[in-house]
């Protein structure tokens, strides 16, 4: 879904940090844990409006952090088109490589995805654990996935062209392999199509073939934040973001997360992280990622990456 970057403008002033040296220790003598950021859709790793004001953000508060915004594709145009056209699953790969390969996130890293970047982001959680993720936060994630046209802001090819292949069919072999929101449609009205059909909701959340492992690589987090927005119009169901959605059959009940089959089966541990604790949950007022600047330093940044 969509990154949306007017919240982000009109909530976030410029940060702007007179020097952040990546060795700075913290004043315990340890050295910060790093901080890994992956954006949503429409957005890229480093406009200065939303993504690259959140990781001034975060350097202004954590003094000395590292801060990685990943950026898919070799190229800012190419990391915006591939927040609509692409294969998830390869995104995911490509994520990993990176993150692997950058010597600052050797011992691990705290995480943060914005919209579908924290799906994104539990995917690289859930099947690369080296390095480990230690911390995930999903600020309006759709970790059910959503049954709804993905809002775009604006009259423009990449979104008109989105829309017309998922109106044709989010399950067509061609339309999940290149559109990036098929990948994560969910359709209550056809759950076995979905089962059968999604290359990548469907395989994070164990909904056919049950794969180990990613419950394992999930149940080695220290923490894992969902944050809802009270009035988001883009993630439909809402609850999404908190691992809800429709009942099967049946779009006029809305299952919170311990009553779905995904919970109660715990098919990626989300029962065990929740039992032990280590599974929180923040409701915002706002519509999608208009996150309030105090919200994100005291709720998140203060608590998760310090």
């Amino acid at each position: 879904m969509t990154s949306t970057l007017l919240p982000f403008l009109l909530i976030f002033p410029l940060i702007f940090v007179t020097s952040t040296v990546a060795d700075v220790r913290a004043g315990n003598g340890t050295k910060q844990v790093p901080v890994v950021m992956w954006h949503g859709m429409g957005d890229c790793c480093c406009n200065p409006l939303s993504m690259g004001s959140v990781k001034k953000l975060i350097e202004q508060e954590v003094p000395g952090v590292y801060v990685h915004s990943l950026e898919l594709g070799g190229s800012i145009t190419k990391d915006i088109e591939h927040g609509f056209f692409a294969n998830v699953n390869e995104l995911v790969y490509m994520a990993c490589i990176k993150i692997k390969n950058d010597p600052e996130l050797a011992n691990g890293y705290n995480a943060i995805g914005f919209s579908q970047g924290a799906q994104f982001l539990r995917a690289v959680a859930q099947r690369c654990p080296h390095p480990p993720m230690k911390n995930f936060v999903s600020i309006g994630g759709q970790q059910q996935g959503v049954f709804g046209a993905p809002y775009c802001i604006g009259d423009n090819v990449m979104c008109n062209s989105m829309r017309r292949l998922i109106d044709m069919g989010a399950y067509l072999p061609f339309v999940q392999k290149r559109v990036v929101q098929a990948q994560y449609w969910h359709d209550p009205n056809q759950p076995d199509e979905y089962k059968k059909r999604s290359i990548f909701l469907a395989d994070i959340n164990n909904e056919n073939k049950n794969n180990p492992t990613y419950k394992r690589n999930l149940l080695n987090l220290k923490n894992m934040l969902l944050v809802k927005f009270n009035q988001d119009h883009m993630v439909v169901p809402k609850e999404s973001s908190w691992f809800g959605f429709y009942k099967d059959g049946d779009i006029d009940t809305i299952l919170p997360m311990n009553e779905t089959d995904l919970y109660l089966e715990d098919r990626i541990g989300l029962k065990k992280l929740h039992e032990s604790g280590r599974l929180q949950f923040l409701a915002v007022d706002g519509d999608h990622l208009q996150i309030p600047r105090d919200v994100l330093v005291n709720e998140i940044i203060k608590k998760y990456f310090m």
